[in-house]
């Protein structure tokens, strides 16, 4: 059996996290205005959308601790995050907003126990369940998802993703050795 629970989730989170602060880190602070296509997010207000996301989670599995989402308002959470990300802050601003936020969240993980994680939380339409471990999984999910668009924003203003400068580097001294 494969044991998989808060301390791991916190440290996949962490990872995750880690790489997204990278890209964060390479992006220059006058490219946080590009949005790669109508109606997208800027990298700067999308990097904030990232560090703030985990709130989602946080008010239904810590605050609230919800067996049910049947009745909850997502379109007031979402409201309030709206607002968070649309406040004016500098590329340093965001980017300790994604290790403070990041590591708070990965904390907290890391202390949740088993039978948390196995609780059953019945979904928006009353009908079907998923663990509490199922759903805080998607913070990492949903997380690599934005990271991809994040690097193929790096690819549109000339940057090399730092997972393919790596590989790219490796093929290269395994080249020269041989």
């Amino acid at each position: 059996m494969i044991a998989y629970g808060g301390k791991e989730l916190a440290n996949a989170f962490r990872t995750v996290r880690k790489n997204t602060i990278q890209i964060a880190e390479e992006i220059p602070e006058e490219k946080y205005s590009f949005a790669p296509a109508p109606e997208t997010k800027p990298v700067g207000k999308l990097l904030t959308h990232m560090a703030i996301s985990t709130v989602i989670q946080e008010d239904l599995h810590k605050t609230k601790r919800l067996a049910t989402l049947v009745g909850y308002d997502f379109f007031a959470l979402r409201d309030r995050m709206v607002a968070e990300e649309g406040k004016a802050r500098s590329k340093a601003d965001i980017v300790e907003l994604l290790r403070s936020s990041g590591e708070r969240f990965a904390e907290w993980l890391e202390s949740l126990t088993p039978e948390f994680l196995g609780e059953q939380v019945t979904q928006p339409d009353g009908m079907t369940s998923k663990s509490r471990f199922e759903l805080l999984l998607g913070s990492k999910e949903h997380e690599m998802h934005h990271r991809g668009q994040l690097m193929l924003i790096e690819r549109q203003i000339g940057i090399v993703p730092h997972p393919t400068r790596r590989f790219n580097e490796m093929v290269a001294q395994r080249a020269a050795k041989g």
